[in-house]
């Protein structure tokens, strides 16, 4: 087992990526601790470790919110011992934040993701470093997304609060890597299997024109193998980047378009 025995945090657990990545971490060992902003998802996570036979809690946590990301931390490390992986899975309505020109934006609208994506993952990251230094291990991880690197429309702050997660990946691991801490960043291309990648479909159709199918094809049609990467396999990746056999690995984000994006 990649994870057997390592302690995982996963925010966002409720969320397609952050549970599947639950799952990802369970079944190879690790205990892991799943927050969500609303309970009630996170819970139908635990339970499905729990049937695997895996170990798993779960807890209402607002992850742009300071003392109760840092609380629940200490919770974990009470119980647990120490936190050895971290990962950040924490999404934003899509409702909220996409589907208008930016021409027509409003900067709340626009500045809205940035802030909240940033922030997420900052405290997130913080919270698990201040507990991860003392013992010189451990591995922090978030998921970014396509628009961090290429133009895309009716996207608003999307894409830059994606960029800004990818720099503040390499800023945390050039201060921490010293500290025997990795810091990792994954990007997938969009998966239309999730209940996120119809809602962003259904903001856009009219603007698009496209059908849910022609979308499904076009998305599929950006890669290199004409598809795009099944979410059991953008969480078998997370599992094995936070394992001791990516020790190597750090300050970088990993390119899982296949081949939409060639770096």
């Amino acid at each position: 087992m990649l994870l057997k025995g390592k302690v995982a945090v996963i925010y966002g657990a409720g969320g397609a990526i952050g549970g599947a990545v639950a799952r990802a971490f369970a079944s190879e060992g690790a205990r892991v601790f799943l927050t969500g902003h609303i309970q009630a998802p996170v819970d139908t996570v635990v339970k499905d470790v729990i049937w695997a036979g895996g170990v798993a809690e779960a807890a209402a946590v607002d992850a742009l919110d300071e003392q109760a990301v840092e609380t629940h931390l200490q919770s974990v490390v009470d119980k647990a011992g120490r936190i050895d992986i971290s990962f950040n899975a924490v999404g934003v309505a899509h409702a909220a934040i996409l589907g208008v020109p930016l021409a027509k934006m409003e900067i709340g609208q626009f500045s809205l993701p940035i802030v909240a994506y940033t922030t997420s993952y900052f405290l997130t990251a913080r919270a698990a470093a201040r507990h991860m230094i003392p013992n010189k291990a451990g591995v922090i991880m978030t998921v970014t997304a396509l628009p961090a690197r290429i133009g895309t429309p009716l996207n608003g702050g999307y894409g830059p609060a994606q960029a800004a997660k990818e720099a503040l990946t390499r800023d945390l691991s050039y201060e921490l890597a010293p500290q025997g801490i990795r810091v990792v960043s994954l990007r997938p291309h969009g998966i239309p299997g999730t209940s996120t990648m119809r809602s962003l479909f259904e903001l856009k159709a009219e603007a698009s024109g496209m059908s849910w199918d022609q979308f499904q094809a076009y998305l599929a049609g950006t890669t290199h193998p004409r598809r795009v990467m099944a979410l059991d396999e953008v969480a078998n990746m997370a599992a094995f980047i936070a394992s001791d056999r990516a020790s190597g690995m750090t300050g970088t984000t990993v390119n899982l378009t296949m081949g939409a994006l060639g770096e």
